[in-house]
């Protein structure tokens, strides 16, 4: 029998599978890592902008925007290269600093900065934190066509020239993560993310909005409000990172950050975009393990994926170690609305973006019977209407000869489309 290995968060777990029995689902670009020669020569070659030298003068100021602890993006290798040529080119270490678009994640700790950028950058370069209700921090730059405040970090508008460093991949309402995002809503003000992220919700129908959904852009609600808060900062340089499952940097576009980020979107969209010519009754993902993995709110994205390639009432197997819990301290009272039809009413009444993510969790719990791996409290498991697997190996080695199945590793770096 083949094995695959299944990541949960540092581990992998070895499944002996039944080949007659699942589809192994993904696979991704084969494409080597980039060396720092090949990511040099990509640096040189920009879409619709100069180069870095070009545009960055002697005695000029940086500002590096890079993700926090739950997305990958080779950033520390690249901002290691970046700032020794921004340096040998003229610029002062003093006038380089690197922000973390934490939107409103939690703060990064400095062994995640370290972990991010390399110690040696981290310890040698200025870091900020963001955050998004500081308003010694947020000033308003205007608004969007829709009337939304558009609040950003004051940091973008202080520097000279911002780098954006971030991976593309898809993202279950915007479409796409990097570009756009590193900005909004990754340095934006509270009611600036409250605000765009609701635009995924029609409280008309208490579903999805038209548009809205995985690798979708054009016509996607969400994406154009981010498009346009993003568009305020003008003084960009985008560098978007293609990432292996293993988390190795095999593809880079830079350049005018819309153009650099719609080539990264499609060659992407190209590689991860699979044909199914029917939905299966099990599904067994994994979602990516650590970092993809850190939390609830974060890990609940490969859901998408697994629920379009499951059948209606089918099972999903879904391993998420879930290290730092649930992600938010609160996001457990989103569930106490019962299901997810009162969770929408309370949703239009009172919009809170993570109100959105348990309505989508709770969306999918309601259709498929999901078994999760994870250190979740059991009870909390069961309020979000999911059931927890106790032991892994065992309910594995259960599914074997329990109805045709897909294996999706990583499942949220893929796309579903059925035939």
């Amino acid at each position: 029998m083949p094995t695959i290995e299944l990541k949960y968060g540092s581990e992998k777990i070895p499944f002996n599978y039944d080949a007659g029995q699942f589809d192994v689902l993904g696979g991704g670009s084969a494409a080597p890592p980039l060396t720092d020669i090949e990511i040099g020569e990509r640096l040189e070659d920009p879409i619709g902008s100069p180069t870095l030298s070009e545009l960055v003068q002697p005695g000029r100021s940086v500002l590096f925007v890079v993700p926090d602890a739950t997305r990958q993006a080779a950033a520390g290798q690249i901002v290691n290269l970046v700032t020794r040529r921004l340096i040998a080119d003229g610029v002062m270490p003093f006038d380089i600093s690197i922000i973390f678009a934490t939107g409103i994640h939690r703060p990064v700790t400095l062994a995640e900065k370290e972990e991010i950028l390399t110690p040696f950058i981290a310890q040698r370069v200025k870091t900020l934190d963001h955050s998004p209700r500081d308003l010694m921090q947020i000033v308003r730059v205007g608004e969007t066509s829709g009337s939304i405040p558009i609040e950003l970090n004051r940091a973008l508008m202080q520097y000279d020239h911002v780098i954006t460093i971030g991976s593309v991949a898809y993202h279950y309402f915007a479409g796409f993560t990097g570009g756009r995002k590193l900005l909004t809503p990754g340095l934006a003000g509270s009611r600036t993310i409250a605000a765009t992220h609701k635009l995924a919700f029609d409280c008309e129908t208490k579903d999805r909005r038209e548009g809205v959904g995985t690798g979708l852009m054009d016509g996607n609600p969400v994406h154009e409000a981010f498009e346009e808060c993003a568009a305020k900062i003008e003084n960009v340089f985008a560098i978007n990172t293609l990432l292996s499952e293993e988390g190795n940097l095999n593809g880079l576009y830079c350049g005018d950050r819309r153009a650099s980020h719609r080539a990264a979107c499609d060659t992407y969209d190209a590689e991860h975009n699979v044909e199914l010519r029917e939905k299966r009754d099990l599904v067994i993902v994994d979602a990516g393990g650590s970092p993809h993995d850190i939390n609830l709110i974060q890990a609940q994205k490969s859901l998408d994926a697994a629920a379009s390639a499951c059948k209606p009432g089918g099972t999903i197997i879904f391993l998420a170690a879930c290290p730092d819990g649930l992600g938010r301290s609160d996001f457990m009272k989103w569930f106490e609305f019962g299901n997810s039809s009162s969770l929408a009413e309370r949703l239009c009444d009172g919009y809170e973006v993570n109100g959105q993510t348990a309505w989508t969790l709770l969306k999918k719990a309601e259709s498929f019977d999901i078994q999760i791996a994870c250190s979740l409290a059991e009870d909390d498991v069961a309020k979000m209407g999911m059931r927890k697997i106790d032991d892994l190996k065992r309910t594995l080695e259960q599914s074997d000869g329990a109805g045709t199945g897909y294996i999706i590793p990583s499942a949220s770096k893929y796309r579903f489309t059925l035939t």
